[in-house]
């Protein structure tokens, strides 16, 4: 008889000390002061269970991967960030993370201009110190596939290009979050681009069928404008002075390819700099440079799909601060606007 109650004894304080432990490992632990925790998409309910108790928020990791169960808790929770606070009982946890009561992550805001090169890009990127600017630059010149991006796809295999992404950055205000590494930047701002060219009118692939051009065409001609153009409505008109001289078999003799030929652009060219020796210098290579030599705009993308039609084959620069252009037919008509230009330099 002895014998046997010691043996119940023995198993109801065992019980009984299991029973206080998983009461005890239940438990709220002591208050403190918030905490943000990062849930990371696909996380299972006991990898959640082990990073709460990593934290401090519950005891013991263990019984509360059995409090779940048992409750039928842990397949509704969502991932991100949240703010816990040590001393929360298990129901309010687990309420937060089925409702999925995420706080807000810190973000970063920066601008790319329109017509920045990606050399500007990253400069203007690093100066803000948001990104290691050489990592960005070596990123850039890879061959990664950025995710779903599609326009990307476009640019082509070739050795000529100066930068791979050039043109493909599309400028734009952004807000990120603020542990955004410099290949997150890259993949949101090609992704951007693929957004912008969903807001062209629905038959803009079927136009770039019917001119025989792919998107990296399009890009480089919309670059063009874009370092040409200040002033809105001379985009179209300058565009179609690019197709005019392409179906003419004209060199394109455009400024600002032999600017982005040279190491550091100047204010003024000269005529030795239009010798330079590049596959971008279109005073001395016919047709389009290899690749964009700036991020553009939508509208100068409008305008290179759309060009206005015109008889014009030269353009040149008002010189009277209004950053507009005259607009010639013939060589002839063109020096005369030259002439003119220079007379309304202030």
């Amino acid at each position: 008889m002895w014998v046997i109650l010691s043996l119940l004894g023995i198993m109801i304080i065992g019980a009984g000390s299991i029973a206080l432990y998983v009461w005890s490992s239940l438990q709220p632990t002591a208050a403190g002061d918030a905490q943000k925790i990062e849930i990371p998409k696909g996380t299972s309910a006991n990898e959640v269970a082990d990073i709460l108790e990593k934290q401090g928020i519950i005891k013991n990791s263990f019984i509360f991967k059995y409090y779940l169960k048992l409750n039928g808790q842990g397949a509704r929770f969502q991932a991100g960030l949240y703010e816990l606070n040590p001393g929360m009982d298990n129901d309010a946890i687990i309420a937060k993370l089925n409702a999925g009561e995420t706080v807000a992550a810190e973000t970063i805001r920066f601008t790319i201009p329109e017509g920045f090169t990606v050399l500007q890009i990253a400069d203007k990127l690093a100066a803000e110190k948001l990104i290691d600017k050489a990592k960005f630059v070596e990123l850039i010149a890879s061959q990664a596939a950025w995710g779903d991006a599609e326009a990307v796809r476009s640019i082509p295999e070739n050795d000529d290009l100066h930068q791979r992404l050039e043109g493909y950055l599309f400028p734009e205000t952004y807000e990120m979050e603020k542990k955004s590494t410099e290949e997150d930047i890259i993949k949101r701002m090609v992704s951007e681009l693929d957004r912008k060219l969903a807001e062209l009118p629905e038959d803009w692939q079927d136009v770039l069928e019917q001119k025989k051009m792919t998107v990296h065409d399009l890009l480089t001609i919309a670059s063009l404008v874009e370092r040409e153009v200040v002033v809105d409505e001379e985009r179209a008109l300058v565009a179609g002075v690019i197709y005019n001289r392409i179906a003419d078999n004209m060199m394109l003799q455009i400024d600002a390819t032999v600017q982005y030929s040279l190491d550091k652009p100047k204010e003024r060219l000269y005529e030795k700099d239009l010798l330079i020796d590049s596959p971008y210098n279109t005073y001395k290579v016919n047709g389009l440079p290899p690749g964009p030599i700036a991020s553009p705009s939508l509208a100068s993308i409008k305008a290179a799909l759309y060009p206005e039609e015109t008889d014009y084959f030269f353009y040149v620069t008002k010189k009277d601060g209004t950053q507009s252009h005259l607009f010639a037919k013939t060589y002839k008509e063109h020096l005369r606007n030259i002439e003119k230009s220079n007379q309304t330099a202030g």
